[in-house]
C-alpha cells in the first residue's frame, strides 16, 4: 500500500509539472562548461545517466547502470527546507554477466535539508548515499543496494559530445520536443564491486549521457530502444529509435557516431538501420517482450554490426514508474574490410508500459 501510494503521489506532482512555466528545448542553446554539468531547475526534467562494462582482474564480467533523475514540480520560491520543488529519483543496477544474475535498488526523495540534489560548488549530484561527483579529471560514482556497491572513478578520455543540431537532439516534430544532450562517450573506469560478500578489484569503460528538457516527445510517441556502443577502434556510437503507437519509426530518430579523435558526426534515420532479428526476452514479471538483439548498418560510414546480449533478463523492474530493459551488450562486426569489436549498453522502454515514464519521456 505504502508503494501504491507513492506512485500515485508522484503521478500527481509529475502532472502538475504541465501548468508550470518550464523553459522548452530550442535551437541555438549555447553550452558552457562546466555549467551545464549541472543542475538547469528552469527546465522541467533532468538526467545524469551513467552506464558501463567493468571486468574484475579474475575475468568476471559486469554492467552497470547508475542514475540520477531530476523532474521539476514546481518553481515556487519557500524557506522551508521541505518544500517540494523537485523530485530526485535514483536507479542503480548491476549485471553479473558471469554469474547470470541481475539486481537492482532505486530511491525516490525531494531535496529536503540535503537528502538529495546537485550542487556545482563541490560536483556533486547525489541522492542519500549515492553520488556522482563530477571532477576536473574523474568522475566518482558511488551506490549501494541491499547485497552490491560499486565504488568507481570514470575519467574522461573524450571532451564532451553535444548531440543532435544547432543545440538540441529533436524528438519529434515541432518547437520544443527536444532536449539538450552532453554525453562523454568513453570513461577509463577503475575502482570495487562488491556482491554477496565478495570484492571485486575491477576496470572498464563508462558512458555517461546527461539531458536536459521541458517536453520532448510528442502524443504519439510510445517508447524507444536505444544503443550505445565503444568499438576497439576508439570510436563510439549512439543511436536511439523512437516508436510510434502503430509501430512504426519516428523520423526524427537519430544518432551520434565519435570518431577517434572526439569529433562527432550527427546521423539522421536515413543514414542508419536499426532492426531486430527477432531474438526476444519475454519477461515473467511485467509481461513485457523485449527485442534483445539488433542489426546496426551505417552505409556512410561502411559499418555493419550485430548486438547481442550476454544477460537477456536486464528488466529494471520500478516501484515508482514504468519499467524498461537496460543492460549491457557485446557487438561485432565491419568497419569497411576491417573487423571490429566492443561493448555497449541498450535501453528499451514502452513495452511493459506505453504510457511512458514517470521521470520524463525522451530518450537518452
Amino acid at each position: 500500500m505504502r508503494t501504491k501510494l507513492l506512485y500515485i503521489l508522484v503521478a500527481i506532482f509529475c502532472t502538475a509539472v504541465q501548468a508550470q512555466q518550464y523553459v522548452p528545448a530550442l535551437p541555438g542553446y549555447h553550452y558552457e562548461f562546466p555549467r551545464d554539468h549541472f543542475s538547469h531547475p528552469e527546465y522541467g526534467t533532468e538526467w545524469w545517466y551513467y552506464t558501463g562494462n567493468l571486468r574484475g582482474k579474475d575475468g568476471h564480467r559486469f554492467g552497470f547502470e547508475l542514475t540520477f533523475f531530476r523532474q521539476g514540480i514546481s518553481q515556487t520560491k519557500s524557506g522551508d527546507p521541505w518544500h517540494v520543488n523537485d523530485i530526485y529519483m535514483a536507479h542503480l543496477a548491476l549485471s553479473d554477466l558471469s554469474g547470470g544474475r541481475y539486481y537492482t535498488a532505486e530511491r525516490l526523495n525531494r531535496a529536503g535539508p540535503g537528502i538529495a540534489g546537485i550542487d556545482a560548488a563541490s560536483g556533486t549530484v547525489w541522492n542519500g548515499n549515492w553520488q556522482t561527483v563530477l571532477g576536473r579529471d574523474a568522475h566518482h560514482l558511488r551506490g549501494v543496494g541491499e547485497n552490491f556497491s560499486l565504488d568507481l572513478s570514470a575519467a574522461p578520455l573524450k571532451g564532451p559530445v553535444i548531440h543532435g543540431t544547432d543545440g538540441v537532439s529533436q524528438k519529434a516534430e515541432g518547437a520544443g520536443h527536444a532536449s539538450h544532450y552532453i554525453s562523454f562517450t568513453r570513461m577509463k573506469s577503475t575502482g570495487t564491486v562488491e556482491l554477496n560478500g565478495s570484492r571485486y578489484q575491477i576496470d572498464g569503460d563508462t558512458w555517461m549521457d546527461h539531458e536536459f528538457f521541458s517536453e520532448s516527445m510528442n502524443g504519439d510517441e510510445v517508447g524507444w530502444d536505444w544503443l550505445s556502443i565503444q568499438l576497439n577502434d576508439n570510436t563510439e556510437l549512439m543511436l536511439y529509435r523512437l516508436r510510434h503507437k502503430d509501430g512504426s519509426v519516428d523520423p526524427y530518430s537519430s544518432g551520434t557516431y565519435v570518431d577517434n579523435h572526439g569529433r562527432a558526426t550527427h546521423l539522421t534515420l536515413r543514414d542508419f538501420t536499426m532492426i531486430s532479428p527477432g531474438i526476444a526476452y519475454h519477461s515473467q514479471k511485467t509481461g513485457a517482450t523485449y527485442p534483445v538483439a539488433w542489426s546496426v548498418t551505417i552505409p556512410m560510414l561502411k559499418l555493419q554490426l550485430s548486438i547481442n546480449t550476454p544477460l537477456s533478463d536486464q528488466e529494471f523492474v520500478s516501484h515508482f514508474g514504468p519499467s524498461y530493459w537496460e543492460g549491457a551488450i557485446d557487438v561485432s562486426g565491419q568497419e569497411g574490410n576491417q573487423s571490429v569489436h566492443g561493448t555497449g549498453y541498450l535501453e528499451m522502454t514502452g513495452y511493459s508500459d506505453p504510457k511512458g515514464a514517470l521521470f520524463g519521456t525522451t530518450p537518452r
